[in-house]
């Protein structure tokens, strides 16, 4: 997912926050008719502290709440109104907050409380903040706090992730057991618990993302297939109905448009 609404103030996170966190942003949402969107799936966490009017994401009525990583694109349907500020997460973000396998979270939209226990009092407290600003960085120290408090991770999923994320998914998952010393077994298992994927699912997500930047930036459809390692146009489009609900057509700009979907 991206920010579910209009973004009124977007941050990037404190210094302290930034292996776990790579974006805040403070967002309003109000529309005189339901909106329905295809949310595509990502290489990332969205929290949602959200105040106001539920919404139904993933099949679940919500206002505050959490989603991992997944395989498939999310269906959300909102009317509003709904304000709040919404963090996106690296996996290991999460796992170190919410202090469970995400496993647990592949492909599930949660509501905050499960994980982060009693959230009223948060979300009570953004909603007492009058000024975006201030509600982002009220977000931003109480994430520091309960980051600091929580157990450290071992370094070699997370260097593993990024080895995925420079490559734009395309080192495979021999070669990364191979450079860890693992068996394929182990790094899966130790993937599911701290990503919620699989290293070959997680690339697939990382390659669809960046085939979208490249696309909304004009790049032509054939020489994107061809630079993010899908066998061919046919294949990037099966993934982009299977993670993104579109295609690439939908999302590479229009000579003398205004763009194609976000």
């Amino acid at each position: 997912m991206g920010a579910l609404g209009p973004v009124l103030l977007e941050a990037a996170p404190s210094a302290a926050l930034r292996p776990y966190v790579t974006r805040l942003y403070a967002f309003r949402e109000h529309y005189a008719v339901p909106v329905t969107r295809s949310e595509p799936a990502f290489a990332g966490v969205v929290l949602v502290l959200a105040f106001g009017a539920s919404m139904e994401a993933g099949g679940r009525r919500v206002t505050a709440f959490t989603s991992g990583l997944g395989d498939r694109f999310t269906v959300t349907r909102t009317a509003g109104p709904l304000e709040g500020v919404e963090v996106l997460l690296t996996p290991f973000g999460a796992r170190r907050l919410y202090g469970v396998p995400m496993r647990h979270l592949t492909n599930e939209v949660l509501p905050a409380g499960d994980l982060l226990g009693p959230a009223d009092e948060l979300v009570e407290r953004l909603a007492g903040t009058s000024s975006w600003r201030h509600r982002l960085a009220l977000t931003d120290r109480l994430l520091r706090e309960r980051l600091a408090a929580a157990p450290e991770l071992r370094p070699e999923v997370p260097w593993a992730w990024a080895r995925l994320l420079e490559s734009g998914g395309r080192v495979s998952a021999s070669a990364l057991a191979a450079e860890l010393g693992w068996s394929h077994r182990h790094l899966v298992a130790r993937f599911h618990d701290q990503v919620g994927l699989p290293p070959k699912t997680a690339a697939r997500v990382i390659r669809f993302g960046r085939a979208r930047r490249l696309l909304s930036s004009g790049a032509p459809i054939a020489g994107v297939a061809a630079a993010c390692g899908f066998y061919d146009q046919a294949h990037m489009n099966r993934e982009f109905r299977a993670l993104g609900d579109t295609t690439p057509g939908q999302i590479r700009p229009r000579p003398g448009g205004s763009g194609g979907a976000s």
